[in-house]
């Protein structure tokens, strides 16, 4: 009996251990469904330079080639033709690059609806009833009504057509949604709707929390700071306290003047691009007098600047205008709105 018992009571805590991994597990996404949302934000903004690099690295975490195309084709949806078709376009060479380069990676299943029905409206419906568990009305109320035809292409064509392809389980298609309308201002009641419809398909909220920190990471502070905001959870502080401006003062040697007004411009647009920790630099002159040289500068934080100093463009700005520099001196601000501050490049279109 007593060995009976001793077999019991491990099973029993070998049973505890799995259910508990099974729980930590299911608390996070998978690396699947992180190279998922990383794909569908980058796209939503439209960065097909950091596409690329996310592209190759979803398939390397073991996304297939028709997943990820499936991926790009329903954010034609929610941001636009131009951006999937440009996306789509990556994918391609990335895929030539990586099979150029001896990467075989998985086709997958290509895409095909699960039914066929003669009511695509009606099997759309259906699909947006699943996934809202909230009973959807012909037409829908408002929008449906004074629109009938944008209704029917949301029923019809994404939630019949795109919803309905095997290639992606309705979990995975809540993924993209929720990280592309993340990714996107002014979209927060779309965004607040498939946030409810994503847990609908078993998304948690720390897994919402977590595609929120890969917006913050991959976009900006301020767009993961929006499903954040949604799902209640403590926004990040999109300034530091400790984020330095500051306003160089140059005199440049009037000789010199053409020389390095070139490489100052080439090492600021370098470092606006390249650097995710330079928020701005932005060279002036006074006009009166157009060696005499302004610059305010502005970085993320005291690491971001100093993690500049070490650049190659930086280091190489340094080194040739060296000679050209006649007087410098660096003022270092305090902001007195950081809040207002937010706001003082939207304006500029």
């Amino acid at each position: 009996m007593r060995k009976y018992k001793i077999i019991l009571f491990l099973i029993l805590v070998i049973t505890a251990k799995r259910m508990m991994a099974q729980n930590k597990t299911s608390q996070t996404l998978t690396p699947q469904e992180q190279s998922i949302s990383i794909i569908a934000a980058i796209t939503a903004e439209g960065d097909m330079e950091g596409l690329s690099t996310q592209l190759s690295a979803g398939l390397d975490a073991g996304l297939s080639v028709e997943e990820t195309k499936e991926i790009l084709v329903q954010l034609y949806a929610y941001c636009g033709f131009p951006r999937s078709l440009n996306a789509i376009h990556t994918l391609m060479n990335v895929v030539e690059e990586r099979k150029a380069g001896g990467k075989n990676d998985k086709q997958g299943k290509a895409a095909a609806t699960s039914k066929k029905t003669a009511d695509k409206y009606e099997q759309g419906r259906k699909v947006l009833e699943n996934l809202t568990k909230t009973a959807q009305t012909k037409p829908a109320p408002g929008f449906g009504e004074f629109a009938p035809r944008i209704d029917a292409f949301l029923k019809e064509h994404l939630f019949a057509d795109i919803f309905e392809s095997e290639v992606l389980t309705f979990r995975q298609r809540e993924i993209v949604t929720i990280s592309a309308l993340a990714a996107m201002p002014g979209v927060t009641s779309q965004l607040q709707a498939h946030v409810k419809m994503g847990m609908n398909t078993g998304i948690t909220e720390n897994q919402l929390a977590e595609i929120a920190d890969l917006i913050e990471k991959y976009v900006s502070k301020t767009q993961g700071n929006t499903l954040k905001t949604v799902i209640s959870k403590p926004l990040t502080p999109v300034i530091e306290k400790d984020m330095m401006v500051r306003i160089s003062e140059i005199e440049i040697v009037p000789e010199f003047l053409t020389e390095y007004n070139a490489i100052l411009k080439e090492e600021a647009a370098a470092s606006v691009e390249k650097e995710q920790g330079v928020v701005a630099i932005f060279p002036m002159f006074i006009k009166e007098q157009p060696n005499q040289i302004r610059i305010v500068e502005i970085y993320a934080d005291s690491a971001a600047y100093q993690s500049h100093l070490k650049t190659p463009h930086f280091q190489h700005y340094k080194t040739t205008t060296l000679k050209m520099v006649k007087a410098l001196k660096l003022i270092d601000m305090n902001s007195l709105d950081s809040v207002t501050m937010l706001e003082i490049f939207k304006k500029l279109k």
